[in-house]
């Protein structure tokens, strides 16, 4: 996701994003530690999603 995209969104918007992000890092590390994730790049795309999406909520509260 990009951050121009993000930036067009809510801060509602950003919580649901944000919390959909978290539970798919916990389910991807799920899956590392039973040694079923396929892909490992996807835990990183979806770690730095999460600090997009925090960081551009910290631009619109600040």
């Amino acid at each position: 996701m990009k951050a121009v995209e993000l930036r067009s969104k809510t801060t509602a918007e950003l919580d649901t994003e944000l919390e959909s992000l978290l539970k798919a890092h916990f389910s991807l590390r799920m899956q590392v530690s039973t040694q079923q994730l396929t892909k490992n790049s996807e835990l990183r795309k979806v770690r730095r999603d999460i600090a997009r999406v925090r960081t551009i909520l910290h631009e619109k509260v600040a």
